[in-house]
């Protein structure tokens, strides 16, 4: 058997690092975005319930999926830097890639048997489905530096996200034709679980077998990992130890200490917005019937698909222009304005508009929240413990935004108070941002 033998910057391990992207997408838009959320919808509209009991809790479907990604996240945000610390100390980050993968992707698989009979094992199958896609992406974003040199980063991290792009619209698409006409793939259905419904049933095995197959050559082609030498009781403890000394040396950095509070304030209610987007438009919205609810949520995923890569292409030429920190106040003000049109917002067209606005301020502020961070980084080497620091703080927002989303959403009977209730985040992070531009330097 041919071994492969890894060489930094070569043409062939950029391209399988890439590839990953077009592996792993499949489930961030068919699962988390567009085909779940409208199964999820329509199962509980075929029990003829809105609720379901949840150890001896009777909670509403939004409220619930939004507590089950906060968990989720608890876990991520802590497992992030424990995997970190074994895996560089180990030089095994490929084992721990291909585990969170194969994870994901069973996961992805077993949600052919979702049901609401079987809610605890139903829901833990979604829960290790998230945890398998955002703990593979981290360790994935972690090889970057190890597999490609500076000058070469940021051209396969943009190719990444066009193969990830390209591959999960693709599959998406193909998951539509099954749902609008399965009679064309052979699928039937009965009266408890129409065509339609076994059809996204079928759509989450695609999104796992995609996922498995077409990561075989990452792994083949990606390199072990970096050994690093440490003392044994680092083994453990060093990836929580390196977020401490980051930690530590912000603190003694204005900017951006600053900057990383505005970032956390405004981060958590991005993130959870795109998580639970989908579910607000799959129950608030008056689609008409099942079937234009179908098309008309998968669309509206698909336009912001598109507007998010238009957004971020804007945003890079008006960042040659204007400063970071600017730009970010105004971005924040647009999401503050969605937040409040989303509590009004009951048409398809209006849910339409509210897609488009959604995917070009998703794409700037993702794009300029991370530049500005990398930017305005002190001048090091231990850039990767920086960047753990900034994903940890991510997951810890997401943590509370999707908490105190289903929060809100239960205690008000509607994810219309919930989704206005997050526009308080984009006003304080804007706050926040004002008080930097003194300090506008490279930002």
């Amino acid at each position: 058997m041919a071994v492969s033998i890894f060489e930094k910057g070569s043409k062939k391990v950029l391209n399988a690092w890439a590839f990953y992207d077009w592996a792993n997408s499949v489930y961030s838009l068919v699962i988390s975005s567009a085909v779940f959320p409208i199964f999820y919808g329509a199962l509980f509209r075929l029990a003829e319930v809105e609720q379901v009991a949840v150890f001896g809790v009777m909670i509403a479907r939004g409220p619930l999926i939004s507590y089950l990604s906060s968990a989720a996240f608890v876990l991520i945000a802590l497992a992030t830097p424990l995997i970190s610390g074994v895996a560089d100390y180990m030089g095994n980050k490929k084992v721990f890639l291909k585990f969170f993968c194969y994870l994901g992707a069973v996961s992805c698989i077993a949600l052919y048997w979702f049901s609401l009979e079987h809610i605890y094992l139903s829901l833990l199958c979604y829960f290790f489905g998230l945890v398998g896609s955002w703990l593979s992406i981290a360790i994935y974003n972690s090889y970057l530096p190890d597999i490609a040199y500076k000058d070469q980063q940021d051209r396969v991290s943009a190719k990444g996200f066009s193969m990830g792009y390209i591959g999960s619209v693709l599959l998406l698409l193909v998951n539509l034709a099954m749902v609008m006409r399965p009679e064309w793939f052979g699928i039937t259905g009965t009266e408890e679980s129409p065509a339609e419904m076994m059809a996204m049933r079928y759509s989450f095995i695609t999104v796992g077998l995609w996922w498995i197959l077409f990561s075989q050559y990452t792994f083949r082609h990606m390199p072990k990992g970096n050994k690093k030498q440490g003392e044994r009781k680092q083994l453990i403890l060093g990836g929580f130890n390196e977020l401490k000394k980051v930690r530590l040396e912000i603190s003694t950095q204005v900017f951006l200490r600053k900057y990383l509070w505005a970032f956390f304030i405004y981060s958590m209610a991005v993130q959870t917005i795109l998580l639970i987007a989908a579910y607000f438009g799959e129950q608030e919205i008056d689609w008409g019937s099942d079937n234009q609810r179908t098309v008309g949520l998968i669309v509206s995923i698909l336009l912001i698909q598109v507007v998010a890569m238009v957004g971020s292409i804007i945003t890079g030429r008006l960042a040659e222009r204007l400063n970071n920190i600017s730009m970010l106040i105004v971005i924040n003000g647009i999401w503050l304005l969605l937040c409040i049109y989303a509590y009004f917002v009951e048409t398809p067209s209006d849910f339409y508009l509210a897609a488009a606005w959604v995917g070009l301020v998703m794409g700037s502020i993702q794009t300029l929240s991370r530049s500005t961070y990398s930017q305005n980084l002190p001048d090091t080497q231990d850039t990767t413990s920086y960047f753990s620091f900034y994903e940890v703080a991510e997951k810890v927002g997401i943590v509370i935004g999707t908490f105190i989303f289903g929060y809100i959403a239960q205690l008000t009977g509607s994810m219309r108070g919930a989704a206005l209730f997050l526009g308080v985040f984009f006003l304080v992070g804007a706050v926040l941002l004002m008080r930097l531009k003194k300090y506008v330097v490279r930002a």
